[in-house]
């Protein structure tokens, strides 16, 4: 029974890793997984690997191809739409289930908001990418229900993926002013307008993609180079503070 459930939490500890990798913008739509090198990385067989895969395959976040191998998924334009279109559903109707919030939700939603304000500030951009996918999660958490937790924690890994491949004129300021407006609605008890505050938020944040976009297959080299992004004609300027008004093609907040 152990060496079976030390088998299992190394697996769960596999699909995890890639996950937050995700949601924390380090691991872009696109990116190989192969199977020997995450194996030499955790210490474990290419077998248990290629388990914890299938599992993020079927939560939709890899993908299998007989010439690529595993790789993360690059989200379609139609995929993008089903996406924020559940997650309206889902969000909305969490947020008109709550009767009550925990003792902790103020001191929980405004440290968060704080962590926004000061990635920002700062213009650390990988900080601020898991943190506006990790407000979300907060709030689910604040529900009790695990099971809207774990589903909410995959779409918003999908949407961080959708954002990275569409999300153009996009201003993380925007979207913290979002997540402001729903947490005050929460801590004043008013369950049904954050609900619809959340709906108005990922309209804004939907709005914000541009889903005629294709993805540069060189964007990577591209950077490393310094040479102008093909859509723009401009350099890239990834390092520029997200709350300055600029074109960013890789801005991503949820």
């Amino acid at each position: 029974m152990q060496d079976s459930t030390s088998t299992s939490d190394k697996r769960t500890g596999i699909e995890e890793a890639i996950v937050s990798g995700i949601l924390s913008g380090r691991i872009k739509p696109g990116t190989r997984l192969g199977e020997s090198q995450l194996a030499t990385i955790f210490s474990v067989s290419r077998t248990l690997v290629r388990e914890a895969l299938m599992r993020l395959e079927a939560r939709c976040i890899v993908q299998v191809s007989p010439r690529r191998g595993w790789y993360v998924i690059e989200p379609s334009a139609e995929e993008a739409m089903m996406v924020y279109s559940a997650r309206r559903a889902l969000e909305s109707g969490m947020l008109r289930g709550f009767t009550s919030l925990p003792a902790a939700a103020t001191d929980i939603l405004q440290a968060h908001l704080d962590e926004e304000r000061a990635a920002i500030a700062s213009g650390e951009r990988q900080r601020l990418t898991y943190l506006m996918g990790d407000f979300h999660i907060r709030i689910a958490e604040l529900s009790g229900n695990t099971v809207l937790v774990d589903i909410l924690r995959d779409l918003t890994a999908r949407t961080l993926l959708i954002s990275l491949q569409f999300q153009s004129d996009y201003h993380a300021r925007q979207s913290h002013e979002g997540h402001c407006a729903i947490a005050a609605a929460l801590l004043a008890g008013d369950f049904a307008g954050a609900a619809e505050l959340s709906i108005r938020h990922l309209d804004e944040v939907e709005a914000g993609l541009d889903l005629t976009v294709r993805a540069d297959p060189l964007a990577d080299l591209r950077q490393s180079l310094a040479l102008p992004d093909p859509i723009s004609n401009k350099p890239d300027r990834s390092n520029i503070s997200p709350v300055s008004n600029t074109n960013s093609r890789r801005t991503s907040e949820c």
